[in-house]
């Protein structure tokens, strides 16, 4: 079996992001996590802060890390020495896009991508549209788990 990377901003990690590192660790000998830091991305959490609600997300999977990353994905991998990124889709769009980033990082190193399409029940859900309706005071807590909801909130007092 691979060691893969499922990557991503998770500003906040949802219970989206939960099912696809439950199925991807499943599907593989090692899963990395891997917190992006993309400084052309503003987030409301913090590197350290992500990386401790991935952390807690991941407790219950011995073959899963949490990783920060900086610059290319791909060249993540290879210093990780994973052959696959995993990656979650919830829409077309997703895959159009996706599918154009598979490409360019199999063809600058090689690494595969697998896709995983989201459970029917996760696939509207988005961090960027749970902070906003969180803002708004809006109910997000079935979308996340309860100590990543609990951060949220503390977030919007």
């Amino acid at each position: 079996m691979a060691k893969a990377v499922f990557p991503g901003t998770f500003d906040p990690p949802t219970i989206g992001h939960l099912d696809v590192i439950t199925r991807a660790a499943g599907a593989f000998e090692e899963l990395i996590v891997a917190a992006g830091v993309n400084q052309s991305k503003k987030r409301l959490f913090s590197d350290a802060e992500r990386v401790e609600m991935l952390t807690e997300l991941a407790e219950p999977f011995p073959n899963v890390r949490i990783a920060p990353f900086d610059g290319l994905l791909v060249d993540f991998c290879t210093e990780q020495g994973a052959s696959v990124i995993v990656k979650g889709l919830r829409t077309a769009a997703d895959y159009d896009y996706e599918l154009q980033m598979a490409h360019l990082n199999r063809r600058m190193t090689g690494v595969d991508t697998v896709f995983l399409p989201s459970a029917p029940e996760h696939g509207f859900i988005s961090s960027s549209w749970v902070k906003e309706i969180a803002k708004l005071g809006g109910d997000v807590s079935s979308f996340l788990t309860p100590g990543v909801h609990a951060r949220l909130l503390a977030k919007h007092r």
